[in-house]
């Protein structure tokens, strides 16, 4: 299907429609009316599994529910009561006796047998933010379920002298080996959703600590790795020891892992720079825009496909592209730290800052005209998945787990955010 013409994407009217449209793809055809949602979708829509249900899906249908309650609250009233129905799924099916929550499900006539009971802390940031945003839509209940996770959170896996989270524990809580920054990025954000939520400080300190930690200290220990081009130093790679220094072979011939990929994860730079503008807003530091444009001026450089556009997945430490694909939700973050950098450069006001703001503004454009013409389905809504180098499509396999569009659709609610001059 040919796209329609590109409509201004600085428009807060399209970014809200385009929101509703990709709501629309899930719109009654998502809830299970025995417990929480369907997470495997065709292109066209079809379920093409319907039992496995994925903590990471179950819990961002909490953020996709929440978000649009708050937004669209008066015209759909009813995303109040499917966020409280994607929250109870996560308290009572997931949630295990240990205090952990299982990652993976097989869900089936009402009940759940746990397929998959490792305790990923990713899968707990995912729990944090999915009370908070709970919370922050008026279901009172999810406070209860914040602090426990808090204190999950805190007990099994943070590890103070780092300024860090592990990572993953077995179902009886015994520590992996691995340590990632990825948990980490997301345990960031879900910190400040806990603390728009709350206003405890506690939430916010740490994900100034988080951030610290990560695009500072972990991100000045890329210069430990092999070859590595000048282009690169100072990003943030994704894979340690358990002393947290660098590990750099850990799944260099795996592509398959979605959740630990090879290689500087182009996404992770500017999902890093969105983050680190987000929360200058509520914890300001004269640290964080400049970095912010770092990680963000290198991901364009690294990663900008200049033959077909978009970005790519990843990038070797030499500088060299190590998986060409094209993610959907590389695209979405990135737009949404495109504008939220010129919108931080414009409260400046300096012509110097205008000048820089303006470049971001082009960035924004081009990324959302690539997406608009490639990941956007106009035909059946939301975005694809996964297209090729060349933006070809590689499957029919919409959204899969993890997916939800919770970044396609978070990304406007980010700028949105910005365009209006407040925090989210």
């Amino acid at each position: 299907m040919t796209p329609p013409p590109p409509p201004d994407f600085r428009d807060p009217a399209f970014l809200r429609r385009h929101v509703l449209e990709t709501m629309a793809f899930y719109e009654g055809r998502c809830v299970d009316p025995s417990g929480g949602f369907y997470q495997f979708f065709k292109d066209d829509g079809s379920v093409y599994d319907a039992r496995t249900r994925h903590l990471v899906s179950s819990t961002r249908y909490v953020f996709t529910q929440a978000m649009g309650w708050r937004t669209f609250g008066a015209a759909q009233p009813q995303w109040q009561a499917s966020t409280r129905h994607a929250l109870a799924f996560v308290q009572q099916a997931h949630a295990q006796p240990n205090g952990g929550y299982a990652w993976m499900l097989d869900w089936h006539a009402g009940r759940a047998t746990v397929t998959d009971a490792t305790n990923h802390c990713y899968g707990l940031a995912f729990v944090l933010l999915a009370h908070a945003h709970a919370l922050m839509a008026g279901v009172a209940e999810a406070a209860t379920g914040l602090e426990a996770c808090w204190q999950l959170m805190e007990r099994r896996f943070w590890q103070p002298a780092a300024g860090l989270h592990a990572d993953e524990a077995d179902a009886d809580w015994q520590l992996a080996p691995y340590r990632g920054q990825n948990a980490n990025m997301h345990a960031c954000e879900a910190m400040m959703a806990a603390f728009r939520a709350t206003a405890d400080r506690k939430y916010l300190a740490r994900a100034v600590t988080l951030a610290h930690a990560v695009t500072g200290t972990l991100a000045s220990r890329s210069a430990a790795l092999p070859a590595l081009a000048p282009a690169c130093a100072g990003l943030v790679w994704e894979h340690f020891h358990p002393d947290w220094s660098v590990d750099p072979d850990y799944n260099r011939h795996d592509r398959t892992n979605i959740f630990r990929p090879w290689g500087f994860q182009v996404g992770h730079q500017t999902e890093w720079a969105k983050l680190l503008l987000q929360l200058d807003r509520l914890a300001p530091d004269p640290a964080w825009l400049p970095r912010a444009q770092r990680l963000f001026d290198a991901a364009m450089a690294l990663g900008w496909d200049g033959a077909h556009g978009g970005l790519v997945y990843g990038v070797a430490p030499d500088g060299t592209v190590c998986d060409g694909d094209k993610y959907h939700w590389v695209q979405a973050e990135s737009l949404a730290a495109a504008a939220l950098l010129a919108r931080a450069l414009e409260r400046r006001g300096d012509g110097a800052s205008l000048a820089q703001a303006a470049a971001y503004w082009g960035w924004y454009d081009r990324l959302w005209g690539h997406a608009w013409a490639h990941f956007v389905d106009h035909e059946y809504g939301a975005w694809y998945r996964i297209l090729g180098a060349d933006n070809r499509k590689l499957t029919d396999e919409k959204s899969p787990a993890g997916k939800v569009d919770y970044h396609d659709m978070g990304a406007c609610y980010d700028v949105l955010a910005a365009l209006a001059d407040r925090d989210r």
